[in-house]
């Protein structure tokens, strides 16, 4: 029994060791009852497994660490997994919007590094990209920066699930992405710079 009790705790142990957190927004919140207010704080956490699981929670009590550790557990049993590409960046671009918050998200080549302000660079951080550019175009509130980044992951799609969807090869989708990469023109300004010379 004692055994057994030690195992489930040492799983558990295991399975916490798995994910990294990262507290996002800590915010006093006061509640008034009949002697005056009383004082809490509400803590919004970004959880992942830096392999491309990531999920986000909040929780409120009257102590900082009982409202992270809620958070916490809250933000675990939300978790949503992201293909991402090589393991390092997204596999295309996408826009994501919650409320007032609006984000853009775009694939980066390898070396970029996390661009991306505040909240979002938690989520990255979390998740395991090492290379995006991301822009916040709404909202400034983590919250909704949050959950607006998280609405912008979920419509993110890999090569393997379009390809099952339509029917296709994996090898013959990629080969089309890589021929229109080769057509698309490249803009570099070479042709306002010949234009000047003339």
């Amino acid at each position: 029994m004692a055994d057994e009790r030690r195992g489930r705790r040492r799983d558990r142990d295991d399975e916490d060791n798995e994910f990294t957190d990262k507290l996002v927004h800590i915010n006093r919140v006061a509640k008034v009852v009949k002697g005056g207010r009383r004082f809490g704080f509400a803590a919004l956490v970004v959880v992942g497994d830096t392999k491309g699981r990531v999920g986000f929670g909040h929780g409120k009590a009257r102590e900082v660490p009982e409202a992270i550790r809620k958070a916490t557990d809250s933000a675990k049993r939300t978790l949503i997994r992201v293909p991402l590409r090589e393991g390092r960046t997204l596999h295309h671009d996408v826009a994501g919007r919650w409320g007032a918050g609006k984000v853009f998200l775009r694939a980066a080549p390898p070396g970029t590094g996390i661009i991306a302000g505040g909240p979002m660079r938690a989520v990255f951080e979390t998740l395991g990209v090492h290379d995006i550019v991301a822009k916040s175009l709404g909202s400034s509130n983590p919250y909704n920066m949050i959950r607006a980044t998280f609405e912008a992951l979920k419509d993110q799609d890999s090569p393997r699930s379009v390809a099952a969807r339509r029917g296709l090869k994996v090898s013959a989708l990629q080969a089309r992405r890589r021929d229109a990469e080769h057509d698309a023109p490249v803009a570099d300004g070479s042709d306002e710079n010949q234009a000047e010379m003339a």
